[in-house]
């Protein structure tokens, strides 16, 4: 006999936020699992950062209920809740050391000081700043200013950590290089993860599961695999990398990039003329010209056929084709959305 399925960690029940006569948050509902490392994805003003809010209880629902652990918690202030929160801005207190930075919530509930002392140790020593933990945040770089705000987080053993585009102030090499130290930092402790970002890449390379956000509602929710190869809408096939849509007597199919093969022949469904290539290190990427698309065809060729690609002159006539696989029926339909 099967075990019952458990309990998620996080269920939002009809979650609705209104501010005014602006629907910030279209009514929701959505389950996130235990140990789940969940991200909202989704452009400026979709309502991602208003639903991390909502969880975190920095705004109060207009509707709904919101239970974390099977405790509703959508009237309780934040510090009621088993959550904890790392912005972007990490609001470390300047004037404090690094230790004190990640004790102090331990302090205001009064735990003891040798246990303490302790839990800093184990959450400074869990992000690689043991050696550092008597210096003052203005000593320390970005990136490991951002290391203590997630160790100050995680010191009270949160049931859940909410992230609020914590590395959207990085560069990009650094900011790839934490995306590895975060991931391995939810495989050790094992907490919900509730992570918000705009950066496709970003939730695709650290999330079980991503909710693709517009306007206020859900879009898609699946695997990153599921959201990249199997999108629900144009919206989702056209946020999370990047896509060509050809037109078909039923509708539209999306192709990515390197799913496309190019013959300078012009063998192939698709005929079209070159209008650039680009060598870009990991592959080379060609613009083509075709009939009946609104924009160029995008091209990624990898490995050694990527050499003979580069050479293709601007004019030159090629032929474009794909297996049937890699073409994905979608809806073109802007007001249709899936949850």
């Amino acid at each position: 006999m099967r075990a019952p399925a458990r309990a998620p960690a996080i269920s939002l029940r009809g979650v609705s936020k209104r501010y005014g006569r602006d629907l910030a948050v279209e009514p929701l509902d959505l389950d996130i699992a235990d140990g789940e490392f969940f991200c909202l994805l989704g452009p400026s003003g979709c309502g991602k950062t208003t639903t991390l809010n909502l969880l975190g209880g920095f705004v109060s629902p207009s509707s709904g209920e919101i239970v974390v652990r099977g405790r509703r918690v959508d009237q309780l202030p934040p510090h009621a809740r088993d959550v904890n929160t790392v912005f972007q801005s990490y609001a470390l207190f300047p004037h404090m050391s690094v230790a004190d930075n990640v004790g102090f919530g331990l302090r205001m509930a009064k735990v003891p000081k040798r246990e303490r002392s302790a839990r800093v140790a184990e959450a400074l020593d869990m992000v690689g700043l043991t050696e550092l933990g008597g210096r003052r945040p203005a000593e320390l770089s970005g990136g490991q200013q951002q290391r203590v705000a997630v160790a100050r987080a995680l010191v009270n053993r949160p049931a859940v950590l909410l992230l609020d585009e914590p590395l959207g102030a990085l560069d990009l090499k650094l900011r790839k290089r934490l995306q590895l130290e975060l991931a391995q930092i939810h495989r050790e402790v094992r907490s919900v993860f509730v992570y918000v970002t705009h950066d496709q890449e970003e939730a695709l390379a650290l999330a079980d599961r991503v909710a693709v956000m517009r306007a206020g509602r859900i879009e898609q929710i699946g695997t990153p695999r599921e959201i990249y190869l199997r999108p629900s809408s144009r919206f989702v096939a056209d946020f999370i990398g990047e896509s060509n849509f050809f037109a078909t007597r039923d509708g539209v199919v999306m192709v990515r990039p390197e799913a496309i093969a190019i013959s300078p022949e012009a063998h192939g469904a698709v005929r079209g003329e070159v209008l650039h290539s680009s060598f870009l290190g990991n592959c080379t990427r060609v613009a083509v010209s075709c009939e009946g698309t609104d924009e160029p065809v995008l091209v990624e060729v990898r490995g050694g056929d990527a050499a003979s690609v580069e050479r293709l002159a601007p004019g030159q006539t090629v032929g474009l084709s794909w297996e049937p696989a890699a073409a994905v029926a979608i809806s073109d339909t802007e007001e249709e959305s899936t949850t």
